[in-house]
């Protein structure tokens, strides 16, 4: 029996050593979050795990990766440090083990409300690197017996790799990130130099100095929707976005973006249509950062519109997805850009000169909808216009 027990044990650290070298292989952080739960709830034997992520700035404990659901409901979700069981776990550094977690006076009873799953056994451990919490990792509901000592150090030895993991995966995404802003940052500061050379030049023109002046204006613009549309990426790739999910009607909320951009589409001679079916059933998400990808899909559609084009925005169910697209008779993109379009920064050559741009916007989208567990995808012909299609998972 002993023998047994140590050959299980052994069994187990294998196991482990080979989760920890596949740790190492990744530095795409949602990747290693889902990698990281996974392995907890293996080696653990549990039903579920969580990982909760903490954020030393605003001193909260936030759910950024769970197994065992459908619907990201938990991610994003903010967990007070007091009064719940993950924030006694990273204020006191240490393990936990509690065979009935629902009747305990620390359980954070949101989460079972939000997911409609009953929280019994519960083995926790806080993940730290460096002497910094980077957050806890939780396994939820032990198949076998109780969770015990072997679990609980099994589970440490996890969370102490899984922190190094992270930690390592949020510096390279960092750097990876500010490396290309630099770069990115080179050509509008380039213009704004010259700019400003020229507009010294005392036998400058009132015509070419008010042309300088719009140039010089239109490189500020750009500079600010870059400033900000990075601060939204940088969120989205470091796991630190929150995502705070409620029932809406996707009907009106399409509708409403219509409308908030009706403005810029008349003056640009373009018609915006609405093809929608008379109801649409309500659906779970986050829907300002719904309305934040149709709002800049709808904006594409404008900018790289043909002047008395048209625009048209299309939505209805399939099974257990709701199904979103965005159709313009633009110019169309070329076959060999469409791989390449959903990277951060990426522009299709030649869109420059047409309107200013981040390059980041349809990589925001990407991220938003992959976090709802969906989908987004385009197709396009050159000289005919381009659809952009969001697929929403619904229950």
């Amino acid at each position: 029996m002993l023998d047994a027990k140590r050959e299980n044990m052994l069994d187990r650290y294998q196991r482990l050593i080979e989760i920890s070298q596949d740790l190492t292989s990744t530095l795409d952080l949602d990747v290693l979050l889902r990698r990281i739960v996974r392995a907890a709830a293996d080696l653990s034997d549990a039903e579920q795990a969580s990982i909760l992520l903490y954020d030393q700035v605003k001193q909260e404990l936030y759910f950024e990766a769970t197994t065992n659901l459908d619907q990201p409901v938990l991610q994003g979700l903010s967990v007070p440090l007091e009064g719940s069981i993950a924030g006694w776990i990273v204020t006191n550094r240490q393990p936990l083990i509690i065979a009935d977690a629902a009747n305990d006076s620390r359980h954070f009873s949101q989460v079972s409300r939000m997911t409609q799953t009953k929280t019994s056994s519960l083995l926790g451990v806080p993940m730290i690197n460096k002497d910094k919490v980077v957050g806890a990792l939780e396994a939820i509901n032990k198949r076998r017996g109780a969770f015990n000592a072997e679990d609980q150090q099994i589970l440490t030895t996890l969370g102490a790799q899984a922190a190094l993991a992270i930690e390592n995966a949020r510096l390279f995404q960092q750097s990876d990130l500010i490396a290309e802003l630099v770069h990115e940052l080179r050509t509008p500061l380039a213009s704004l130099n010259t700019a400003t050379h020229l507009m010294l030049r005392p036998e400058l023109g009132e015509e070419e100095r008010a042309h300088i002046v719009e140039m010089v204006r239109d490189e500020i613009f750009r500079l600010s929707d870059m400033a900000s549309e990075f601060l939204d990426l940088a969120r989205l790739e470091s796991g630190r976005a929150q995502y705070h999910m409620s029932t809406f009607n996707p009907g009106k909320l399409i509708e409403d973006c219509t409308e908030l951009m009706r403005g810029r589409a008349v003056e640009k001679e373009l018609s915006l249509h609405l093809d929608l079916p008379a109801s649409l059933s309500p659906i779970q998400a986050d829907e300002d950062k719904i309305k934040q990808v149709l709002i800049n899909l709808i904006s594409n559609a404008i900018k790289y519109n043909h002047p008395r084009g048209s625009i048209t925005i299309s939505a209805h169910f399939e099974p257990r997805a709701l199904v979103i697209s965005v159709s313009d008779t633009g110019q169309g993109i070329p076959a060999e850009n469409l791989p390449s379009l959903f990277q951060r920064f990426y522009r299709v050559p030649g869109t420059e000169k047409i309107t200013p741009g981040t390059g980041l916007g349809l990589s925001i989208c990407k991220r938003i909808v992959e976090a709802h567990q969906g989908t987004i995808s385009v197709q396009s012909e050159v000289r005919k216009g381009s659809t952009f299609t969001v697929s929403l998972p619904t229950p």
